[in-house]
């Protein structure tokens, strides 16, 4: 056979499967009779949409294989932007491990220490002489601040004020160094009593340690008691151990809260303090009448209503 002769056949039984696919078409359209707006409202139905770029990430299937499961994770395009609180942004301690209430030390140390300050055990151990020598470098960065303002350390009325100050300012922080079993004692009793507990009017005395100056007030205690109480003078000792510090009224109510309900485990705790800062009253805002209240709530005074409200009316502050 020549090459021109297979040429030929080629073209005719290339023409000749075009014309039996054209033919199939429309007996097909005979035989159905599809409405065009039918055909229309089915391929809108089967219509794939588009994936949300917020909707997670995208699943792809293998071809290769039908039975293969779904193997590939197909990052998102465009995703959500995260927008922490600003809290959140900042390295700040209590960023390392919630809790509620938020506690970032034990209450108590292993040696009767309750959140001691980085030098508390220093101060304890300190000899005589080591002490001595602490006020005396108290004193001289006193004089130093006094000079600084203007005034003459070598006047009489400011002649022994430095060393005046050293020791005041050991007295306000000394619930640094008080020790929280020579505080309670042998005050623990065994007790068949589970109702209400409450010392109210607690004095308390402490320093604001954002400006050294004096925030005072009263302390509202109030626990109730799973087969053991505490000597009643003991709740104001602990305040008061916790109140001789630089404190913040926030931090002091969930000590004196959290420190009673490790010696007691209470059935409940509940600490209210009000207070009046002088760093509102004697400058910045000077607002004199200005009362600061804060609580912390634990146990069943946490968990149920009706046992916080008894509290709060038993204060008179319902």
């Amino acid at each position: 056979m020549s090459e021109q002769e297979s040429q030929q056949q080629l073209t005719s039984s290339s023409s000749s499967s075009s014309s039996s696919s054209s033919a199939s078409p429309s007996h097909n359209s005979n035989t159905h009779h599809s409405h065009p707006h039918h055909n229309n409202h089915h391929q809108q139905q089967h219509r794939q949409q588009p994936p949300s770029p917020l909707a997670g990430p995208v699943l792809t299937q293998n071809n290769s294989n039908d039975n293969q499961a779904l193997s590939t994770i197909t990052p998102l395009s465009n995703p959500r932007p995260s927008k922490e609180p600003y809290y959140k942004r900042l390295g700040t301690p209590l960023n390392t491990r919630p809790a509620s209430p938020y506690t970032l030390n034990p209450p108590i140390d292993s040696d009767g220490l309750s959140w001691p300050s980085l030098g508390a055990r220093k101060r304890i151990e300190s000899t005589e002489e080591e002490s001595k020598a602490r006020e005396s470098r108290i004193a001289d960065a006193v004089k130093v601040i006094l000079t600084e303002l203007g005034e003459d350390v070598n006047r009489e009325g400011l002649l022994e004020t430095p060393e005046r100050y050293a020791r005041a300012m050991l007295f306000f922080t000394k619930g640094y160094e008080d020790n929280i079993k020579d505080v309670i004692k042998r005050a623990v009793f065994e007790e068949d009593h589970d109702e209400m507990v409450i010392v109210k009017d607690i004095e308390i005395y402490s320093l604001c340690e954002h400006h050294l100056v004096p925030f005072f007030g009263k302390v509202h205690i109030g626990y109730i008691p799973n087969k053991k109480v505490l000597g009643l003078s003991k709740l104001a000792r602990l305040a008061e151990m916790y109140a001789r510090r630089f404190q913040v009224q926030e931090r002091l109510t969930k000590q004196i809260a959290i420190a009673l309900s490790e010696i007691l485990q209470p059935r409940g705790v509940a600490v209210v303090i009000e207070a009046t800062h002088m760093c509102m009253v004697s400058r910045g805002v000077q607002k004199t009448g200005a009362i600061t209240s804060t609580s912390c709530m634990l146990g069943c005074f946490r968990s149920q209503q009706k046992t916080r409200d008894e509290f709060l009316t038993l204060l008179g502050r319902r």
